[in-house]
C-alpha cells in the first residue's frame, strides 16, 4: 500500500530515519547531518541505555584479534563447567544458537582469524581516529584519557604466551610495550604485588561511555535532528516511490530512507528488510563504584579473569564477560561476583565505598567479529549497522561514517 502525505498521526518526513539511538545510530546520525541530510532517530527506550550505556569505554585499537581464534574451542569447553569463567556457553537446544556456535567454531583457524583481524584493524584504525576529532571539534566532556592501555597478567606462562603472540599487533603496526613487575610497580602501583608482568598499548585511550553519548546526542539535536524515544517499533513500511514508513502504534515516522542499529536486537527487525543477520546476543555485566583511594590510572584488563576495570573521573568501573544465553534479562550474580574477585586478585583497593550502578545488557555478536554496514539487497532504501560486539565504542565513528557514506550516496541518486 503506498504511503500518502496525510497519513494519520505522520511526523513530517525527514531524508534518513535512524531505529536506535545508541551510539552506532547516533554516530551515523552525526556524519548524515555534517553532509547536510535531515534526520531523525527512534528508540524504544532512552539515549544510550541499551549496550552503549555500562561498557568500560575502552578506545582499543589493539583489540583487533577477533574472539574465534585457534586453541578458544579448547578452552571454551573446559570453561562450560564454570558458571563465572570469562566466556560461559548456557546449554541450549535452540537451533539458530547452535547453527552460529556451529559457524563461530569452524572460523577459530589461523585463516579466518587473520582475514578478520585485518579486516577489523582498517575499521578500527579509522574508527579511533575519528572518534578524537569528534571528542575534541565538538568538545564533548567524558572524561576522555587518552593515555594507554595495560594487559595485567599474574600467571607468567600466560605472560609467555602474550609474549610470543605480539607478532598479531607489529603486524599492524600497534605499539605494545611489555613492562617486568618492577616496571608496573613504578607505573602503575594500583596492582597488587602478584603482577609479575603487563603490556602497555600507548595509543588506546579509556572515556565514560553515557557522558558521550549524551553528549553526541546533543550535539545531534543542535544540529536540527530530533530524537523520539519510547519508541516501539511495531512495523516497517517500503514503498519504491514514496519512501520508508515506520509505525509505532500511535505514531507513524516517515522518511526517503532508513537505518537499522537496534544491536543484539537488529535481526528481528532485520527480517522486514529482507536482511539476515547473523547475529548472537552475549550478555556483558558491569559494576560502577565510587572512587578508590588508590585509583587505578591507566585502564587494565585483569589477563587471566578477562575483566576490565576503568577509572572515570568520579568512579571506577569493573566489566566485562560473555554469557551466551540467549536474550535472558535475570541478573546472574555469579557474573557480578566473578567481578569483584577479579578486582580483589589484582588492585590493591579494589571496591569503592558505594556502589552506584550494577548493570546488564546484550552485546550484538557475529561469528567473524565484524558488523553489518550494508544496505538490505530486497530494498534499496534499508540500511542496517549492527553487529560490533565488544567493540561497538571503539568502531562506532567509523561504522556512522561508512553508514552515513552509504545513505548519502542513496540519497543523491535516488
Amino acid at each position: 500500500m503506498p504511503l500518502t502525505e496525510n497519513e494519520p498521526d505522520a511526523h513530517k518526513p525527514v531524508d534518513c530515519l535512524i531505529v536506535g539511538a545508541g551510539v552506532i545510530g547516533l554516530s551515523a546520525a552525526y556524519f548524515l547531518l555534517r553532509a547536510g541530510h535531515s534526520v531523525s532517530v527512534l528508540d524504544r527506550g532512552e539515549i544510550g541505555q541499551g549496550a552503549s550505556h555500562g561498557n568500560c569505554g575502552l578506545m582499543s585499537r589493539s583489540h583487533a584479534p577477533p574472539l574465534a581464534k585457534p586453541g578458544l574451542i579448547p578452552k571454551a569447553l573446559r570453561w562450560a563447567l564454570q558458571p563465572d569463567a570469562p566466556l560461559y556457553i548456557k546449554p541450549t537446544l535452540n537451533p539458530s544458537r547452535l547453527l552460529w556456535l556451529l559457524r563461530f567454531a569452524r572460523r577459530c583457524n589461523w585463516r579466518d582469524f587473520w582475514d578478520s583481524a585485518e579486516r577489523k584493524n582498517v575499521l578500527l584504525e579509522r574508527s579511533c581516529a575519528l572518534f578524537r576529532q569528534i571528542v575534541t571539534e565538538e568538545q564533548i566532556d567524558c572524561d576522555y584519557a587518552p593515555i594507554g592501555h595495560l594487559v595485567a597478567f599474574r600467571d607468567p606462562r600466560e605472560f609467555q604466551a602474550y609474549k610470543e603472540s605480539q607478532a598479531i599487533l607489529h603486524r599492524f603496526g600497534i605499539a605494545c610495550e611489555l613492562w617486568d613487575a618492577a616496571r608496573v610497580r613504578d607505573e602503575e602501583p594500583a596492582l597488587t604485588d602478584s603482577v609479575i608482568g603487563a603490556a602497555f598499548k600507548a595509543d588506546d585511550a579509556h572515556f565514560r561511555p553515557s557522558k558521550y553519548v549524551l553528549g553526541l546526542a546533543q550535539r545531534i539535536r543542535d544540529r536540527g535532528a530530533k530524537i523520539h524515544t519510547q519508541q516501539h517499533v511495531q512495523a516497517i513500511r517500503i514503498d519504491g516511490q514514496n519512501g520508508v514508513a515506520v509505525h509505532t502504534g500511535a505514531k507513524t515516522y516517515r522518511a526517503r530512507a532508513l537505518l537499522l542499529a537496534t544491536g543484539a536486537h537488529a535481526p528481528e527487525l532485520g527480517k522486514q528488510l529482507g536482511l539476515k543477520l547473523r547475529i548472537e546476543p552475549a550478555k556483558g555485566y558491569s559494576i560502577t563504584m565510587s572512587p578508590t583511594k588508590l585509583m587505578p590510572k591507566y585502564s587494565i584488563v585483569f589477563h587471566e579473569r578477562g575483566v576490565a576495570a576503568t577509572p572515570f573521573a568520579q568512579a571506577l568501573r569493573l566489566g566485562s564477560t560473555y554469557e551466551f544465553s540467549g536474550f535472558d534479562e535475570r541478573y546472574n550474580p555469579i557474573r557480578f561476583a566473578a567481578l569483584r574477585r577479579a578486582a580483589g586478585e589484582y588492585l590493591r583497593e579494589p571496591a569503592g565505598a558505594v556502589v552506584e550502578e550494577e548493570w546488564s545488557n546484550f552485546r550484538p555478536m557475529t561469528v567473524d567479529g565484524l558488523p553489518y554496514i550494508e544496505a538490505s539487497k530486497r530494498f534499496k532504501s534499508a540500511f542496517v549497522a549492527a553487529g560490533h560486539g565488544t567493540l561497538g565504542m571503539t568502531m562506532s565513528a567509523g561504522s556512522g561514517e561508512i553508514a552515513a557514506n552509504q545513505i548519502s550516496a542513496y540519497l543523491r541518486g535516488a
